[in-house]
C-alpha cells in the first residue's frame, strides 16, 4: 500500500538533519511548507530553496504565518524553550519529533493543541531515506490532533503506530541499543582493525549476517562467541590485547558479563 495523499500547510521549525530531510518528504507528498525558521538563517534558506512556496521567517517575533501543523524539528533540549518562547496562534496544533520527549511537555502552553510524530530512523547528511518504510509513532492531546496526525504520518509512510509517550520512550532506548551503540561498537571495531593494517570490508560480511540473523530469530537465542562458550582463555587474551585501551577493555568485560547473565 502506497503511502495517502493528503494536504497540509506545515511550518517547519528547524533546518537540521532532520528537517532536512523531512520537509523535501513532505513536499513531495503533497504538503505546503508555508513556512522555514532556523536559528541560523543560512541554514534555513538553504533549506527553503528545496521547498517550492517556502517562506523563510528571520525571527519568531513576528506572528507566525498560519499553518495546519507546524512542526519543531529541533533538538530535544530546544522544545520546552522554543515552545514558551513563541507567540503561536490561539489553538494551534504544535508537534515536536522527540523520542524521548512526554506529550506533557505541551502543558505549560495550554493555549495550543499538542502532538508527537516520532520518525524511528536515524538521519546522516548525504543518506537518502525510504519515508515510506520509516515507522511514524503518533501521539495527540485530542481527537482532532490525532486525526490529522495519523493523515500525516500515512501520507508519508506504510508503518504508522499510536504510541503513547511512556511506549514510545521504551522504544527510543530500544533505538538507542540497536543503532547508536551498535554503531559505537562497530567504529570500535574499525579503529581496532586499523591498528593492525587490516581493511574494514573484512568485517563486512560478519556485519551483515549478524543483522539479518538477529533480525530473523530472537537475537539472545542466536548468540555466538567467547562469552556464550565460557571461553575462558581467549576472553583473557581478548583483555590482553585490549590493555593499551582501558575504556574498552572495560566495555568487552561489561557486555561479556552481560551475554552471560542471558545465558
Amino acid at each position: 500500500m502506497n503511502p495517502i495523499r493528503f494536504n497540509l500547510r506545515i511550518g517547519l521549525l528547524g533546518a537540521g538533519r532532520v528537517a532536512n530531510q523531512l520537509g523535501p518528504a513532505l513536499a513531495a507528498a503533497g504538503h505546503q511548507l508555508a513556512f522555514v525558521w532556523n536559528r541560523s538563517l543560512a541554514a534555513a534558506q538553504a533549506l527553503a530553496a528545496h521547498l517550492p512556496g517556502a517562506q523563510v521567517l528571520p525571527s519568531l517575533a513576528a506572528p507566525l504565518p498560519p499553518a495546519d501543523v507546524y512542526l519543531l524539528a529541533v533538538p530535544d533540549a530546544a522544545v520546552a524553550p522554543l515552545l514558551a518562547a513563541v507567540s503561536w496562534p490561539a489553538g494551534a496544533l504544535v508537534v515536536h519529533l522527540a523520542g524521548a520527549l512526554p506529550l506533557s511537555i505541551f502543558e505549560a502552553q495550554p493555549t495550543v493543541r499538542g502532538g508527537v510524530l516520532y520518525p524511528l530512523q536515524t538521519f546522516s547528511p548525504g543518506r537518502a531515506i525510504d519515508w515510506p518504510t520509516v515507522p511514524l509513532c503518533v501521539e495527540a492531546g485530542d481527537p482532532a490532533s490525532e486525526t490529522t496526525l495519523l493523515q500525516l504520518a500515512h501520507s508519508l509512510s506504510r508503518h504508522v503506530r499510536q504510541l503513547d509517550s511512556a511506549q514510545r520512550l521504551k522504544l527510543h532506548v530500544a533505538a538507542v541499543f540497536a543503532n547508536n551503540f551498535t554503531n559505537h561498537l562497530l567504529g570500535i571495531a574499525d579503529a581496532l582493525l586499523a591498528e593492525a593494517a587490516l581493511p574494514p570490508e573484512l568485517l563486512a560480511p560478519l556485519v551483515r549476517e549478524t543483522v539479518d540473523k538477529a533480525l530473523a530469530h530472537p537475537p539472545f537465542s542466536v548468540q555466538t562467541g567467547p562469552a556464550v562458550r565460557r571461553d575462558a582463555p581467549t576472553l583473557a587474551a581478548h583483555a590482553a590485547a585490549l590493555a593499551a585501551h582501558p575504556a574498552w577493555q572495560a566495555l568487552y568485560a561489561q557486555l561479556t558479563a552481560s551475554i552471560q547473565a542471558q545465558l
